[in-house]
């Protein structure tokens, strides 16, 4: 690996999406997502020795990271109530008496779905499910035998069964794949790569909160990538919902502002339904 700072702002380029992306799923906070993956970064750039894997070692370094921070904050949680969690459709309040609540609403599901888990859980659930990490590799960041990984990521796997509907139609490797693909094309300003992974029938739908304006709708993918970069390029922070569900949360400086479901097949996205709040967009950016 280059360690020199282009060699540094390279490797920044290729994997910051995939490291966010990575802790969001098991801290459900874009802030505290965000600084682990700078720590994680951090630490990477103090290395002495030649790494073969970098995306691997930063894994395992933002799963540790991870799990200790889950470990120190899992005193200061309160007992999470028995409230609707985040479904497939992950429906928005149109009231407008509710649209200024948009990141809370988002936020509090997700955590109810995580805060059923332990910080073991958490994490072997995240590494192996999503990210297809070995268990032998998840058996070192979380300190515990290799079996005991297994039965920390089946426990998991049965309390979010029971917190809501599991992801369907592509299964969830597929999904993990189409997902990775599509945040690191808008995360790089990638229309060529954003086109690649959209089906050549695909549409994309996007609804305006707080505006009068009509949905706005597009056919195919050039149209659609073109558009999607217009709200979700680079400056845009760009996650895939905890615990496998189909859906993709946009965040301009830690503000929630844009909310996706894809529709998955055949390796490609074949349909895309935003709800935007411009707003927030606006407020992040002053």
């Amino acid at each position: 690996m280059d360690m020199t700072d282009t060699g540094l702002r390279e490797v920044w380029r290729h994997h910051h999406p995939y490291v966010v992306n990575l802790a969001y799923q098991m801290l459900g906070d874009i802030g505290d997502a965000e600084d682990v993956a700078q720590e994680a970064f951090l630490r990477l750039s103090r290395v002495d020795a030649d790494i073969d894997d970098v995306r691997g070692w930063l894994t395992v370094a933002t799963g540790r990271l991870c799990l200790d921070q889950v470990r120190s904050a899992r005193s200061r949680y309160e007992s999470p109530t028995e409230t609707t969690v985040l479904d497939t459709r992950l429906s928005v309040s149109l009231d407008p008496a509710d649209r200024v609540t948009l990141d809370d609403q988002v936020s509090g599901a997700l955590l109810q779905v995580l805060r059923r888990l332990s910080p073991g859980e958490r994490v072997a659930l995240v590494l192996h499910d999503v990210f297809n990490v070995p268990f032998d590799e998840i058996s070192e960041t979380v300190g515990r035998p290799v079996g005991t990984c297994r039965q920390l990521a089946r426990r998991a796997r049965a309390k979010v069964r029971s917190a809501g509907p599991p992801l369907t139609g592509a299964g969830l490797d597929e999904h993990q794949t189409v997902v990775d693909q599509f945040i690191a094309a808008c995360a790089t300003g990638d229309l060529a790569g954003l086109t690649a992974v959209l089906d050549p029938n695909v549409w994309g739908a996007a609804t305006f909160l707080g505006e009068s304006a009509p949905a706005n709708i597009n056919h195919g993918p050039d149209a659609v990538a073109t558009n999607l970069l217009r709200h979700l390029g680079p400056d845009a922070t760009l996650v895939g919902a905890p615990v496998g569900q189909p859906v993709l949360l946009g965040y301009a400086r830690r503000r929630l502002f844009a909310v996706l479901v894809l529709t998955v097949r055949d390796s490609h996205v074949h349909k895309i339904e935003a709800t935007v709040y411009p707003s927030a967009r606006r407020r992040a950016g002053e």
